[in-house]
């Protein structure tokens, strides 16, 4: 039973809905990461702070195409697990990560386990993503 129910977790977490051309907008993500900022800050390598924010998550500058859990910050044991079994973000997967972290990094790591980030309510979370893409140089 909890085989079926972590496989449904994964199609459920995989099947984020992106919208009709396929990418997000940018500026709509902006608006949105808003909700964000309380723990996520964006800062680049040479200290330049992006976007200042909280510190209670992890820096998300140039996050997608990087590994899961791999810069330095204490993450919780799942996030390192899923990280070690080949976790890296891209566009939908973040996406589906934003939405439903627990179920997302549940069927990424093949067990269960908690993130340390809550379950957000956005809009569209690929918009977060095209934001975030967009402010990396």
């Amino acid at each position: 039973m909890k085989k079926i129910l972590t496989t449904a977790a994964a199609f459920f977490v995989f099947a984020t809905p992106i919208n009709a051309e396929g990418e997000g907008d940018p500026a709509k993500g902006a608006k949105e990461f808003r909700k964000c900022k309380a723990c996520h800050a964006i800062t680049a390598p040479d200290g330049t702070a992006i976007l200042k924010g909280g510190r209670t998550g992890p820096n998300l500058y140039a996050v997608i195409g990087r590994a899961a859990g791999s810069t330095e910050f204490t993450y919780s044991s799942i996030m390192k697990t899923a990280g070690e079994a080949g976790l890296i973000w891209d566009a939908e997967g973040f996406a589906a990560y934003i939405v439903d972290p627990n179920g997302f990094l549940s069927a990424a790591a093949g067990e269960s386990g908690r993130s340390k980030m809550t379950k957000q309510r956005v809009k569209n979370p690929i918009d977060i993503v095209a934001y975030l893409e967009s402010v990396v140089e």
